[in-house]
């Protein structure tokens, strides 16, 4: 198992730090001895995201890149597919610790807004939490097709862990955030983004490349934690043809991947993977299932 180590400071006074970050005191109990300090914790904050002006959902998130998690979190809900449906994304003035941003959509993107509000806030650790109804939760976008040029080495695939912790910046201060990476398929890290929620991270990659035009089809997503069915539904809707992780997937996540035509990879470590769909994407495991 690829170890992610934390790494520690010694951190001078109790406040906040930075957008991800904050010092809290605590009491450190150790054979007996009792110390007490000031410890670095990943910071969680409610995001209010709407679109026109009108309420839609309310997730909680670690502040920082809050445009292109809103930008992710439209395209994987399918109300936006690309930077041109959106004309500007922006916090709103006066709003306490710019938890409140408003999304304007273009003339030209027509969106049934009141079928998408959430009845509740997504929580940290499920993006799916609040959805209306349980087909809304579960629309598809159609399978995704071969894309890629040619098969990806199982040597890249297994550089990935390694390259996704060295990103992880925040992770190795706190110790409290989930990762997730875009990378080429020749292994060259494209973005990295962290969060409370793994949902969120994967929302803050995709909006990064929504922003930037990123051809979406050629890259491979790469998750530092288990693969859950709303990591692989955010895939799908970004059409993202391949997706790893360092842990378990859960049996919806591998039935949806399925569905999508996404190659789902767990416990990617050191030279061992488990391919649990589509293996053809990977050099040496077309004619099986999983390792």
């Amino acid at each position: 198992m690829l170890p992610l180590k934390r790494r520690r400071e010694a951190p001078e006074d109790v406040g906040r730090v930075g957008d991800s970050v904050a010092r809290v005191s605590r009491v450190v109990l150790d054979g007996g001895q009792r110390e007490v300090d000031v410890d670095l914790v990943a910071r969680e904050e409610p995001l209010e995201i709407r679109v026109n002006a009108v309420a839609i959902a309310v997730v909680m998130r670690t502040p920082g890149q809050d445009e292109e998690l809103t930008l992710g979190f439209l395209c994987t809900e399918g109300v936006v597919r690309q930077r041109s449906d959106v004309v500007s994304v922006e916090h709103c003035a006066g709003a306490s610790n710019n938890n409140i941003i408003n999304v304007v959509l273009s003339p030209d993107c027509h969106v049934d807004l009141s079928a998408m509000r959430r009845n509740t806030y997504a929580s940290s650790s499920c993006g799916l939490c609040g959805k209306t109804t349980i087909d809304r939760a579960m629309q598809s976008w159609g399978r995704i097709g071969p894309s890629l040029h040619g098969a990806i080495s199982g040597e890249i695939l297994s550089s990935l862990p390694a390259r996704l912790e060295h990103e992880q910046q925040v992770f190795a201060k706190t110790g409290g955030l989930h990762a997730m990476g875009l990378f080429r398929v020749t292994g060259e890290c494209t973005v990295v983004r962290e969060d409370v929620g793994r949902h969120n991270a994967a929302d803050k990659v995709i909006g990064w490349a929504v922003e930037r035009g990123v051809d979406l089809s050629e890259q491979i997503m790469m998750a530092s934690g288990r693969l859950s069915c709303e990591v692989v539904q955010k895939a799908w809707a970004a059409q993202i043809p391949v997706v790893a992780g360092i842990s378990a997937p859960t049996s919806l996540a591998i039935e949806m991947a399925e569905s999508a035509g996404i190659t789902l990879i767990g416990f990617l470590r050191g030279t061992r993977m488990s391919i649990y769909t589509e293996p053809a994407r990977v050099m040496g495991a077309e004619a099986s299932r999983g390792s």
